[in-house]
């Protein structure tokens, strides 16, 4: 029987670890680059490669074609990194992307994502970091490096590694580089992209190669002899293709830490500081060399290191101490807030980096659906963050419409109220209003999205809920509101009243539009019975075609023919705001409709029509909430047969709408104080 370490042992795929560790010669590698020459590309061509690898898909939104990358849904790490709702700003990212993959200038550039606290602009750069991770381990996505294979007394046969982990094509002199790629045919299948032919060797492997080629007499096949070419994959904890600096205080910034330093120790074995061997090529520039590096509030960087990074972005080169300038190739990305970003417009010693820098807005999400599958990525029934605790319908729901009306800005037509433009922006139809109006609103706000109530402080209202209400047993959405309201007033990011007010008043509209919600619900609970709606509905259309055709209809009971009953269609229309004026051309509609589908060989079914369908609900439940008497329940006095229908509707929100016991009981008594409120009002 196998041991333990046997059986761990046997998961292990070998063949996988072996490709990852392929070695060869020079020969060799030249050989696979005339097979695939994809493995020279550059890190901006990698990365672009490695985004549309996962896939596109095209989709309109206000008349506008979108692109939709894949990649950022996070299949691989089933979606724990999703980006939601940004479709747009991840578009034009990824635009910049494949102009600097096709050499169109924006390789010269820092990409520089802006935006407010929480917008998911460090999840973007980790996901591309981890991508590349991925990616390098593909067969798509291989690349490889070189060792040199030392024969000196005392370490005869060891391999000392490229320190920046450049591209074995550099290791041909550059003044005959072109036309050896050109000669050797390396770049005849290589598609979009041609073979890099720039880049010089780093200051180690340079001391090296001109060593050997003075040992040799100049024959450079022969040291080529003490090359050994290998694949070898980004790894963000090796410090290997990816790179992240962040800011520390003044004081203690050193400009090392991206350009590498010397190694004292080594000084007293070669004698000299200003000998490559003595020197650590670790700098975040170099460790990042054919990948990516991160900037963390890049905008915090002390000026020290302006200088640095201007020339890795404009020249592609990087100045270590004692050294001459040294090539990189590799994608420089930072992120930055707003209070950051304006510092560097009025500071007038960052002008030579405002032009080398691409922003790209990061702005909060300002469509509710996609503000609701943040939430519920986290507190969503499949979460590990709930256990058990059930979260009522509407809760996340509610959570978000507010998030997303605190970004808003208020629409300068004055007939639109904040709450109808969220429902404009989250593909809602609205009376006299299409998707061009839905493009000029968007074109008038023009921050729309970089103020407001961010994701993490929604997220920390729905935790205290969750660890504080209702003995742990469930939350609703008033649990929540309450919670959101209540840290309005200590809120670290909110230092204007006036924005603290205009929230609270957004939360008021938000609870009145919960309460529509959830009144519209029971009433459907209520009305669920098929066969009546069936029946309500087949009475309406005889009586609008027999009003249409200026007939007359004939009662069921008394099998006398009499007048359309006039009285029960408008009961149904006025529920769907069908004003006197429009019955006539409501009801040609209905009929026209109807006749379209018998040509077409089809049957009526109201549920395709959603307006109807919702009119006749309203009614039903208008016909039915008396024999209910729902506004009953707020007394302690049920009686038997109210309580069996009360079950009854309870019973249907728990099955059709995802309440449990107690959510469900909680929304009947809420909706029937409504109820009772407005009969107290009528008898008034």
């Amino acid at each position: 029987m196998a041991s333990l370490t046997e059986q761990i042992a046997s998961l292990q795929d070998k063949k996988v670890y072996e490709d990852l560790h392929w070695t060869g010669t020079f020969d060799e590698y030249l050989a696979l680059v005339r097979e695939k020459p994809e493995v020279t590309r550059t890190s901006w061509q990698r990365m672009y490669d490695m985004i549309i690898s996962y896939g596109v898909s095209e989709h309109v939104d206000s008349k506008k074609k979108i692109t939709r990358y894949n990649f950022f849904d996070d299949p691989r790490g089933d979606g724990k990194d999703a980006i939601f709702g940004l479709d747009i700003p991840i578009m034009k990212l990824v635009n910049v992307i494949k102009s600097a993959a096709l050499g169109y200038g924006t390789e010269k550039r820092v990409i520089l994502l802006h935006g407010p606290v929480g917008s998911s602009k460090s999840t973007i750069v980790r996901q591309i970091k981890n991508g590349l991770e991925r990616y390098t381990r593909t067969d798509e996505g291989a690349i490889y490096t070189y060792d040199w294979i030392l024969d000196e007394p005392g370490r005869d046969g060891e391999f000392v590694p490229c320190p920046m982990h450049q591209d074995p094509l550099q290791l041909i002199p550059l003044e005959w580089r072109a036309e050896a790629i050109k000669t050797l045919g390396l770049g005849e299948k290589s598609g979009r992209y041609r073979i890099p032919v720039k880049g010089e060797l780093n200051p180690a492997c340079r001391y090296r190669f001109q060593e050997l080629m003075a040992r040799y007499n100049g024959d450079w096949a022969k040291v080529m002899k003490h090359v050994r070419v290998r694949r070898f994959v980004f790894s963000e904890q090796d410090r290997v293709g990816i790179g992240t600096f962040q800011p520390k205080d003044e004081k203690n910034q050193d400009s090392t830490e991206l350009t590498g330093d010397i190694n004292f120790r080594l000084i007293a074995e070669y004698g000299s500081d200003s000998d490559p061997r003595a020197f650590n090529f670790d700098g975040e520039f170099c460790v990042a060399n054919r990948g990516i590096i991160e900037f963390v509030e890049m905008l915090k960087l002390d000026v020290a290191f302006l200088y640095d990074l201007l020339g890795a972005t404009q020249e592609h080169k990087i100045k270590p101490k004692k050294f001459p300038q040294t090539d990189i190739d590799e994608v420089i990305i930072g992120h930055t807030n707003e209070a950051e970003y304006q510092r560097l417009l009025n500071n007038e010693f960052m002008e030579a980096l405002r032009d080398r820098t691409v922003k790209v807005d990061i702005p909060y999400i300002t469509k509710k659906s996609q503000e609701v599958r943040i939430y519920e990525k986290d507190f969503g029934p499949d979460s590990d963050r709930v256990r058990g605790i059930h979260v009522a319908p509407h809760t996340l729901e509610v959570a978000a419409m507010w998030a997303v009306m605190t970004r808003l800005e208020q629409p300068k037509k004055h007939d639109l109220a904040l709450l109808s433009k969220m429902k404009l922006y989250d593909g809602k139809s609205l009376p006299g209003y299409t998707q061009d109006n839905v493009r000029e609103l968007r074109k008038e706000s023009l921050r729309e999205g970089l103020d407001g109530i961010s994701p993490r402080y929604v997220q920390d209202k729905i935790s205290n809920a969750l660890a504080g209400e209702k003995g742990g047993r469930y939350i609703n959405p008033f649990i929540v509101m309450n919670e959101l309201e209540s840290g309005l007033k200590h809120h670290s990011l909110i230092t204007n009243d006036e924005h603290r007010e205009k929230y609270r008043g957004a939360l008021t509209e938000v609870k009145r539009e919960y309460e529509d919600i959830v009144k519209n619900e029971v009433q459907r609970a209520i009305s669920a019975d098929e066969d009546a709606i069936s029946r309500l509905c087949a009475n309406y259309i005889d009586n609008v075609k027999a009003y249409t055709q200026k007939e007359r209809v004939k009662n069921p009971f008394t099998g006398q023919d009499e007048e359309p009953d006039e009285r029960l269609m408008r009961s149904i229309e006025e529920k769907i705001d069908i004003p006197e004026s429009r019955k006539d051309d409501f009801r040609r509609e209905i009929m026209n409709y109807i006749g379209a589908l018998a040509i077409e060989g089809k049957q009526f079914d109201y549920r395709t029509n959603t307006r109807l369908h919702r009119a006749l609900e309203a009614k039903l439940f208008d016909d039915q909430k008396d024999t209910i008497k729902l506004s009953t329940l707020v007394s302690n006095v049920v009686d038997r047969e109210t309580q069996e229908k009360i079950d009854i509707v309870k019973q249907r929100l728990i099955t059709n709408y995802g309440y449990n016991e107690e959510s469900a009981t909680d929304v009947l008594n809420y909706v029937a104080s409504i109820f009772a409120r407005g009969e107290v009002r009528d008898r008034k």
